[in-house]
């Protein structure tokens, strides 16, 4: 009888119960990628504080989509692919990696980084990542907490209305 009337008061004024990842309060730090527009906006305290061009996967299925949470930060990233080493002009990864569990990866292998190639920003031609340009990269990385979500949709919507369905900004 008493959990019948809890339940019954918890109805009553509203409140609901969701799993931790799929809720969010706004003024939560919020990273929004649309691979529609190959355009990431920055969502701080409610508010986008920041847009820029990225460039994403060279198909549309290289670069995944989902919710996901950044896990790993980096400064000078070293490339493994490669053997080439954090701050060689070489490194296509640029001066800094934010990297995010997708694809059940713990934050390495997918990520947004910076690129030696700065004419590919607002391509499809990466092979997963997010390619931000150096400036917008390094203020990001500066900003973002490990934690932080990354929305990463194909969306014909404005940046504003995907950060609000996500409850990135009210």
């Amino acid at each position: 009888m008493a959990l019948q009337l809890f339940l019954a008061l918890l109805l009553a004024v509203g409140l609901t119960f969701t799993p931790a990842d799929a809720r969010n309060t706004a003024g939560n730090p919020y990273i929004i990628v649309n691979k529609a527009t190959n355009r990431l906006a920055w969502i701080r305290y409610g508010k986008i504080v920041m847009e820029t061009p990225v460039a994403t996967g060279r198909t549309d299925d290289l670069t995944p989509e989902g919710l996901f949470t950044v896990t790993v930060k980096a400064k000078n990233p070293y490339y493994r692919k490669k053997n080439i080493p954090g701050g060689d002009p070489r490194n296509p990864l640029g001066s800094r990696w934010i990297g995010f569990n997708a694809r059940g990866t713990d934050g390495r292998i997918y990520g947004l980084h910076g690129t030696n190639q700065p004419s590919s920003i607002g391509r499809y031609i990466s092979n997963g990542c997010i390619r931000l340009p150096k400036q917008a990269l390094e203020r990001l990385y500066e900003e973002v907490p490990v934690g932080a979500k990354v929305y990463i949709t194909r969306s014909p919507k404005s940046m504003i209305q995907l950060a609000k369905e996500k409850g990135a900004i009210k």
